[in-house]
């Protein structure tokens, strides 16, 4: 086994006539392969990627259950924490010169990185033996520039595989019609049980490297394997009172001894009396209660998150900058803060309405609770749900009728997920809730061949071995990747509208939403990689595996090709993708139809080409349908003309 880069492009054989994954070159010596160090690939887009690190105060800091531990309450909101990901700019601040001086990486893994190790170690139910699989990932950054400049200009119609790692450094032909210089859609992702906002940066990232502002909130709901809550030092911005007085108050619960040191650790919670509610093979079930709570306080954080963009997106980002607590002198922080960010190009670059929300696992059950509530939501205009983890899914509001979703949704599922019955039951459902009369919105449910739950994250990337010898992943990662954002990308294309989907012009279609559906019913059983029972939703099972570990050429030749094509020597079903669910192209001109009548925008091509210039993005914001009340006057950036050295650890660090 390889150290440091990829370690390995994994094992593609066991999923027939699987394609190979895009260029992604390593970036500098870091990503190499002579240190012991995990590295992550370089996005596929035209546009290099930035990243941002803020933590700032909530309006309303409260409690959101009356669950408590040790004396505690479990559950509160004190602040919010975001890494942001965004499309680059190409120009002379972001030269390679540039970035070797001024420009640092955020880390993967988070500071301190022994404790947040040793957190997953604990979530893992290992503890410290987990700290040797993590030490090679104490070094990993991510391939994106800390507070580069955010791109001014239009990519290119191309990505890294057709045209190389330069295409990063080119600018492309406005689409006509179209301003200047580009306004970005805006993606809100959420993670699944125990990950962080760094954890999913490979789709974050590459989703930014094609146009898209990302906003990945980590969540302090007990659901990461370890979060650090820092406290203001002096009275946060527009709220009454210290920690001190807030605690006296009962706005917050906080101890002594955490108002002292001034900030809060969150680790991992494990139901009580039910620690491994999440497997398949419990006889109690989940704990609906605290599952519940945690939606609760995820949607909150999620909607604080939104606030914070909309500020940014007003021209506030000094303030944001101001109250910022993950700079210098705060805890888990990097010494370089927000310094460097250039807050006059943020302005009215990317819209606050027709926002995705997107989320894995745990989060994709938040998504949904998001799209049921297109009251509160009302600025979410599509969602996306990375093999969700449907027995943490609240069911819809039976006295509440308008509780459904509304929305066009994309489903993708794990190999591994889609065999958990009672998980594709309800996945299944959701795609039917989506699709029902009479606000019935395109929806698609899919399935990626050879692929397990952590494939949508970034340790499948770090650690294939472990996937593939372990979990049984047969699917190359970084193809898995592709799959996932291609097909994300081709979705947002069909449904998004017109303005917002032509910054995004450089992905090659690969039809995979266009395919023939293929119910699981109906596949042959030979193409099946079905786990017994008891490893149901853990891992696949790879037939005749000692030929495969043997020999992958010669399994290929004597199993797959045996088993993946009928009579005729057609496939019999599609190589990499199962579609189990389409809706017909008459379903998405009416989507459309139905936003042009409350926008008054051009209606955008349904059939496998991106939609082209539109009317602009002021009148978008014009629509009252689009804009909560609850938002109304914190987003007066809808009326654009209103508003006229190396990595250093900080003293609190490891």
């Amino acid at each position: 086994m390889r150290f440091g880069a990829l370690q390995t492009n994994g094992k593609t054989e066991s999923v027939p006539n699987a394609k190979k994954p895009k260029v992604r070159p390593p970036r500098d010596w870091r990503d190499g392969w002579l240190l012991p160090v995990r590295s992550l690939p370089t996005y596929t887009g035209p546009y290099s990627v930035g990243t941002m690190e803020i933590e700032v105060p909530v309006e309303n800091p409260r409690v959101f259950s009356h669950i408590k531990r040790e004396g505690k309450h479990l559950l509160q909101i004190e602040t919010v924490l975001m890494t942001v990901y965004y499309p680059a700019s190409h120009d002379e601040k972001n030269s390679a010169a540039a970035r070797k001086e001024k420009l640092s990486r955020e880390l993967w893994l988070g500071r301190p990185r022994v404790s947040i190790a040793q957190g997953y170690g604990k979530f893992a139910g290992i503890g410290n033996y987990m700290l040797p699989l993590f030490a090679p990932t104490f070094w990993t950054k991510l391939p994106a520039y800390r507070n580069a400049p955010l791109a001014k200009h239009w990519a290119p119609e191309v990505n890294v595989k057709t045209e190389g790692v330069n295409v990063k450094l080119e600018e492309g032909r406005k689409p006509e019609g179209a301003d200047d210089m580009p306004t970005f859609p805006l993606i809100m992702f959420s993670h699944g049980l125990g990950g962080t906002r760094t954890m999913y940066s490979s789709v974050c990232g590459e989703f930014a490297s094609y146009g898209f502002v990302v906003c990945a909130v980590e969540h302090r709901d007990g659901s990461g394997p370890r979060s650090y809550i820092n406290h203001t030092k002096g009275p946060p911005p527009d709220q009454v009172g210290t920690v001190s007085e807030r605690r006296r108050t009962g706005q917050v619960d906080i101890t002594k001894k955490e108002e002292e040191r001034e900030y809060e650790i969150m680790d991992y919670v494990f139901p009580k009396d039910n620690p491994y509610d999440t497997s398949p093979a419990n006889d109690k079930g989940v704990d609906v209660e605290l599952r519940s709570a945690q939606i609760e306080l995820r949607m909150a954080e999620l909607d604080e998150a939104y606030r914070v963009m909309c500020q940014i997106a007003r021209g506030e980002g000094e303030k944001v900058a101001e109250f910022n607590l993950r700079k210098k002198g705060y805890k888990a922080s990097s010494s370089h803060g927000l310094e460097g960010v250039d807050w006059s190009r943020w302005k009215n670059r990317f819209h606050l309405t027709d926002v995705t929300a997107c989320g894995h696992s745990f989060g994709a059950a938040t998504v949904t609770e998001i799209l049921r509530h297109d009251d509160r939501f009302s600025y979410v205009g599509q969602g996306i749900i990375y093999d969700i983890w449907g027995a943490g899914t609240k069911p819809p509001e039976k006295e509440a009728p308008h509780h459904r979703i509304h929305t066009p949704l994309l489903a993708i599922n794990s190999e591994a997920f889609t065999y958990w019955p009672s998980n594709f039951e309800l996945v299944s459902s959701l795609i039917d809730e989506a699709q029902e009369a009479p606000d019935e919105s395109p929806s698609w449910l899919l399935t990626l061949r050879g692929t397990i739950h952590v494939s949508q994250s970034d340790f499948s990337l770090l650690y294939p071995n472990v996937c593939s010898l372990f979990l049984k992943m047969v699917a190359n990662p970084q193809r898995a990747l592709d799959l996932n954002i291609n097909a994300s990308l081709e979705f947002l294309s069909h449904v998004l509208p017109a303005e917002l989907a032509q910054v995004n012009r450089a992905y090659k279609n690969e039809g995979i939403l266009e395919q023939e559906p293929s119910p699981l019913s109906r596949i042959p059983s030979a193409q099946l990689l079905k786990p017994n029972e008891k490893y149901t939703a853990m891992r696949l099972k790879i037939k005749h595996e000692s030929l495969y570990r043997l020999s992958p050429s010669l399994y290929k030749k004597l199993w797959l090709k045996r088993h993946a094509h009928d009579d005729s020597g057609r496939s019999k079903t599609d190589d990499e993708v199962w579609v189990h669910t389409k809706p017909t192209p008459e379903s998405i001109a009416k989507h459309l139809k139905n936003y042009e009548g409350r926008s008054n925008l051009k209606k955008a091509q349904t059939e496998g080409a991106l939609p082209m210039a539109s009317s602009s993005a002021e009148q978008r914001c014009a629509s009252p349908v689009h804009i909560s009340e609850k938002h109304e006057q914190e987003n007066s950036a809808c009326n654009p003309q209103s508003e006229d050295q190396e990595e250093k650890e900080s003293s609190e660090g490891d």
